[in-house]
């Protein structure tokens, strides 16, 4: 006897409806803080010669963009399943954390080249534009920061954006302490070292966000959830024999998933124990998207240690 299911519960961390809709007018009232400001910081940046202030101006249109391109992905993600898309789009919002992570570390280089280069030929730089400018920075990105924490930060593409704007906030109070080193002694070169010190925030943010999309793209397990302990409690469970070719991925962040072929013992009900093994997995380990093979175990495998499958993929768990 064999049966699949897939159980979809309401614990998973993605947003639907009133609260998506939340999400969506949060960060488009933070998009038109931060271009607002952005158009301003350029002029100021150009006329002080700042590096600090054109790299922050840089990066809030990396901002902007990322706004932008997680509002496109959240539309996209809310379109029903179509076609050959049995689970919709709601991966785009992976592809849009993604590209926000690879858009902070390709800045990250070019701002490390010409802090660099100015550290080398440090150009005169008018201190008073750049703290007064920073410092307004400071108020912009704090309000920013406010309205994209509200939103649902279980979500990797909000979560991209998020680091995107905390980011530029530590920027510009990096940009405000060179401005007023310069003010108070006339070191230019601590312009050049206030953006070597955004750097390192960029790269550390983008490469998390790289990373944690890697493993979704790459379908591994999400991260606190081990297949194999998960194999192992599945397989004490009452009447399973074996459990194998068991997988556990995420569709999208916030939507652990999970499949198995599970051994029954001869004369129990598959069904029941189907019923409990996908208990376990939404209770203990908060999957809530579960497609469960159950068939009877034969009488070879009981008496004689083979494989269920000529071709299993990936470790058997079996009682021990």
């Amino acid at each position: 006897m064999s049966g699949a299911h897939d159980h979809d519960g309401g614990g998973h961390g993605h947003t639907h409806g009133v609260s998506a809709d939340s999400d969506k007018r949060l960060l488009t009232a933070a998009l038109a803080l931060i271009l607002a400001f952005m158009a301003g910081e350029i002029v100021v940046g150009v006329l002080a010669r700042s590096l600090a202030l054109i790299s922050d101006a840089a990066h809030m249109l990396t901002d902007a963009a990322s706004i932008a391109l997680a509002l496109v992905a959240m539309r996209l993600a809310a379109r029903p399943p179509r076609g050959g898309y049995t689970y919709g789009l709601t991966r785009a919002e992976i592809l849009s954390a993604q590209a926000n992570g690879i858009t902070l570390l390709v800045l990250s280089a070019w701002l490390t080249y010409e802090a660099v280069r100015r550290l080398i030929n440090p150009p005169e730089v008018t201190g008073g534009m750049v703290l007064g400018t920073a410092l307004a920075g400071v108020v912009i990105n704090l309000g920013a920061t406010w309205l994209i924490g509200r939103a649902n930060r279980d979500s990797l593409n909000v979560e991209g954006v998020f680091q995107h704007i905390v980011t530029d906030l530590y920027a510009f109070i990096a940009t405000a302490v060179a401005g007023l080193v310069v003010v108070l002694t006339g070191f230019g070169r601590a312009d050049a070292i206030a953006s070597l010190l955004v750097v390192a925030l960029m790269v550390k943010a983008g490469a998390g966000l790289v990373r944690d999309s890697g493993r979704i793209f790459l379908e591994a397990a999400p991260a606190g959830l081990s297949p194999e302990r998960i194999g192992q409690a599945l397989a004490r469970r009452p009447h399973v024999v074996e459990v194998h070719d068991l997988h556990i991925w995420q569709i999208t962040s916030g939507m652990p998933a999970a499949s198995a072929h599970v051994l029954v013992a001869l004369g129990e009900d598959c069904h029941a124990v189907r019923h409990d093994l996908e208990h376990v997995l939404e209770k203990d380990y908060q999957i809530t998207h579960t497609t469960l093979q159950v068939d009877h175990a034969s009488e070879q495998l009981l008496t004689i240690e083979r494989r269920h499958c000529d071709d299993p993929h990936g470790p058997s768990h079996r009682r021990n």
